[in-house]
């Protein structure tokens, strides 16, 4: 019951989206300004916040190093098997590979499960995703797209680019302990509301949009089922990774709970933005909202099983 409290208005919302496409409450330009104010303005908010409240201990920087490397590697291995596994959907199969949706999908289940004092182990992982959805995947849709601009242009615009500019500073930030600052002289709670205000619409906008593009297709069926396939096989591994690596953890139940539950989760919902300058047409972008939806569902069944046989 839980999961459906906590999954239904995730379903809710890409309704919404749905119902007002195929109902012309909203048009497609209105639907491109949403994703506008939320991948250009809001996202670096949020990168910036959780990089300025991570707790940079030593498990920290070495998971996070291990995810990374394993994200970089899904994408090679997904880049190299994009063409027989997805057909025409090819250019954008390795990137739905990549990350997992904590923040609206993973942290709310795994709150649900152990309580909110556990939520930095998902926090953890989601910082992982947040450096690569933000520095590498901005890169790499650069360099697809941009094929004929220089090198120093290039670099500009990926210097320049919001995303890398908060993951930046918010680093600096916490090396400073400028938040530690503002918690010591009382302004913190100034700070957190502002961005706990400027954060809150950021799921719901992606939502909407994701259900704005959903129109699943009989000639999806395929692809869509083999990539998933695919990101099961590739998660699966990074969890036995983490049994190799960090067997100790991985003997605390709550910690084990949490790493099965986030590998099960859909792709990071800002990566259909992101990617979005690769997609071709309507048909592309359907296949993107299709694919987070089957695995909105994976987590929802993951999450049943864990609570009746693990916790």
């Amino acid at each position: 019951m839980k999961a459906i409290e906590i999954l239904f208005p995730v379903f809710f919302m890409m309704f919404l989206g749905w119902s007002s496409h195929r109902r012309g409450w909203v048009t497609a330009e209105q639907n491109e300004g949403a994703k506008s104010l939320v991948f250009n303005i809001l996202f670096p908010l949020l990168v910036f916040h959780v990089l300025v409240k991570a707790e940079l201990s030593t498990n920290f920087i070495y998971e996070i190093l291990f995810l990374d490397v394993a994200w970089i590697l899904v994408y090679l291995i997904g880049k190299s098997i994009a063409n027989p596994i997805s057909g025409r959907y090819a250019r954008l199969a390795p990137f739905l590979l990549m990350t997992c949706e904590g923040g609206s999908v993973a942290l709310p289940l795994y709150i649900a499960l152990v309580g909110a004092k556990h939520a930095v182990n998902i926090i953890t992982f989601d910082v992982a995703g947040i450096l690569i959805n933000f520095g590498l995947v901005p890169v790499l849709i650069m360099r697809q797209t941009s094929r004929d601009v220089s090198f120093l242009p290039l670099a500009k615009r990926i210097i320049s680019a919001p995303f890398i500019i908060a993951v930046v500073v918010g680093i600096v930030v916490n090396l400073l302990g400028l938040y530690q600052w503002l918690a010591e002289n009382g302004l913190n709670n100034i700070y957190d509301g502002t961005m706990d205000m400027a954060m809150s619409p950021i799921a719901s906008i992606i939502l909407f949009t994701l259900g704005y593009g959903f129109h699943l297709r009989t000639g999806q069926l395929k692809p869509l089922l083999t990539l998933t396939l695919v990101r099961l096989m590739l998660c699966g591994t990074i969890v036995v990774g983490f049994l190799l690596l960090f067997p100790g953890l991985m003997k605390v139940k709550i910690f084990f709970v949490g790493v099965l539950l986030y590998f099960a989760c859909p792709t990071g919902f800002p990566v259909p933005l992101q990617i979005e300058s690769l997609c071709n047409d309507e048909d592309d972008k359907s296949f993107m909202s299709a694919f987070i939806s089957i695995f909105i569902l994976v987590a929802m069944i993951v999450y049943t099983l864990i609570t009746l046989f693990l916790i």
